[in-house]
């Protein structure tokens, strides 16, 4: 989802991890106000939305009083299944085989920023770049070709084999002067980037925004490959898949009750997720509804909760159903949302 189409947990979220656009976690670490991250609008007449992306993410940096602590950072990561990477026809541990990362990138404050490109099977490696000096306020492309290395391994499974990591911020903590770009070397949490230009961060309200995210087999980027909106969806639904009624009521399974205080219902995803998913719904906005009328569950719970399939038995806890009895799952509002997360 590099072009920023899909959001299906929300447009706007201050969580620490995933909440906005799909397949794109910001982490952040700090004393003072959380940054927001949302899905915006890319504004027309600029590139890179003459080249067809209209969305964008972007964070907005909280309010600052304590400035840029050692321990601080705001973090943009994507991560990549191994299985992907294995499989891509790059020829990883070859000095003399590439992969491309590209992506649009604009900070309203005109710095230096870091990212690097992390891998996870065997001994952790690590290769940092630098975008390059950012003109405040406007969009730049900004281009890496990676080469492969003989300490890279990828293991051909559905675990995390990668990351890709574009950061506003990274305190000391995080950072070196020694460190350096445009070569692999042994991970360490400690020595991820060069030591940061802390303007971004210190600046109340700073944004920071990203789309057009490629990542592809050879020594140049490519035109980006912009997929329809539904071919993205189903990609970002092995994923996450999150329900979201438009109406109060909105009915989201049906089941049978099993006793007076048991449940069962199917959930079907569009897709094969990549693991066992977590449910996670909002307390108490679920409602079953039978004959015996409506009754507000005390739990909700999946018991065959695996990966690789797109079928889920969810059972809920609640009182005074009648045994045998058909029931819808519904939520009580157009608000709540209820999400399978597979999420790397």
């Amino acid at each position: 989802n590099g072009a920023m189409t899909i959001a299906q947990r929300g447009t706007s979220s201050t969580t620490h991890g995933y909440g906005s656009v799909d397949r794109f976690a910001v982490y952040n670490n700090g004393t003072d106000e959380a940054p927001t991250h949302a899905q915006v609008d890319v504004a027309s007449g600029t590139t890179p939305y003459t080249l067809g992306f209209r969305k964008a993410l972007k964070i907005t940096n909280g309010n600052q009083t304590s400035g840029a602590g050692a321990a601080d950072h705001t973090m943009i990561q994507t991560k990549q299944e191994s299985q992907d990477i294995a499989q891509s026809g790059w020829n990883y541990t070859s000095a003399s085989s590439y992969v491309t990362l590209s992506f649009w990138v604009k900070s309203s404050v005109a710095q230096n920023f870091y990212g690097y490109f992390r891998t996870k099977d065997g001994t952790e490696q690590i290769y940092t770049f630098e975008t390059g000096s950012l003109s405040a306020d406007t969009w730049t492309k900004v281009t890496k070709t990676i080469p492969g290395n003989s300490n890279l391994q990828f293991d051909n499974d559905a675990n995390q084999g990668t990351e890709i990591n574009i950061s506003p911020f990274m305190g000391t903590n995080f950072t070196d002067s020694g460190v350096s770009l445009n070569t692999w070397g042994a991970y360490s949490g400690s020595t991820r980037a060069p030591d940061y230009t802390s303007t971004w961060y210190t600046t109340n309200d700073a944004t920071f925004e990203l789309t057009g995210v490629q990542l592809e087999v050879g020594p140049v980027a490519t035109p980006f490959e912009h997929r329809n909106f539904g071919e993205e969806l189903l990609r970002c639904q092995r994923y996450c898949y999150a329900d979201r009624g438009s109406e109060d009521y909105h009915a989201v399974a049906q089941g049978h009750f099993n006793g007076t205080g048991t449940g069962i219902t199917m959930l079907y995803t569009p897709v094969n997720m990549r693991a066992a998913p977590t449910l996670s719904y909002p307390v108490g906005t679920w409602i079953v509804s039978g004959d015996s009328g409506t009754i507000n569950p005390s739990n909700i719970y999946p018991t065959d909760n695996i990966g690789g399939v797109n079928a889920f038995q969810i059972r809920t806890a609640h009182s005074g159903g009648q045994s045998g009895e058909g029931f819808l799952l519904r939520t009580s509002s157009a608000g709540h949302t209820w999400i399978l997360d597979a999420e790397l």
